[in-house]
């Protein structure tokens, strides 16, 4: 079954520390699907294969801070990369009720990577949740960390995700 993610109802966080202070994010305009099939109790089964896309537009990211938000996406080259993919290429059930080992390729500021980390994810009827969190290094990207004026920020970024989802019609 494919679930279509609702771009209101879905987020990402992103933290990340400075010599000075946290910069947090929270993003909406997550775009996107997956396709699963779960058994009636909510539980994914494997015997279909798992996919999907999740799309951000690079310049939805914002902390609220115009300098800090400049910088940010003179830093990841917006213009340049506009958009931040995710790609999921495999699923495994853990011993955890909801709980899966999600692999996927992240395409962010020209560079494609592939990660595993823990998701949960819940089907009831025609809806989806998926959430995560995982610590990214943005040196791993390419992109050298950014600092302004006396503010240095610490390259392990903090990402978290929750990602709501209806059936395609």
């Amino acid at each position: 079954m494919r679930f279509d993610f609702e771009s209101a109802r879905s987020c990402v966080w992103i933290n990340a520390r400075s010599s000075v202070h946290p910069i947090n994010t929270e993003t909406r305009g997550l775009t996107g699907w997956c396709d699963v099939t779960a058994e009636p109790d909510g539980s994914l089964t494997f015997a279909d294969p798992v996919g999907g896309l999740l799309e951000l537009k690079a310049e939805l990211l914002s902390s609220g801070n115009q300098l800090y938000d400049r910088e940010l996406r003179r830093r990841i080259d917006a213009k340049r990369f506009p958009l931040i993919t995710g790609q999921i290429t495999r699923v495994v059930k853990t011993e955890t009720p909801d709980d899966y080992l999600v692999t996927g390729d992240l395409s962010f500021h020209g560079r494609t990577m592939s990660f595993t980390h823990d998701m949960t994810i819940v089907v009831q009827g025609n809806t989806i949740a998926l959430k995560g969190e995982y610590v990214f290094d943005i040196r791993e990207f390419n992109m050298k960390p950014p600092s302004m004026l006396m503010v240095k920020v610490y390259p392990e970024v903090a990402v978290r995700v929750e990602l709501q989802g209806v059936a395609a019609a």
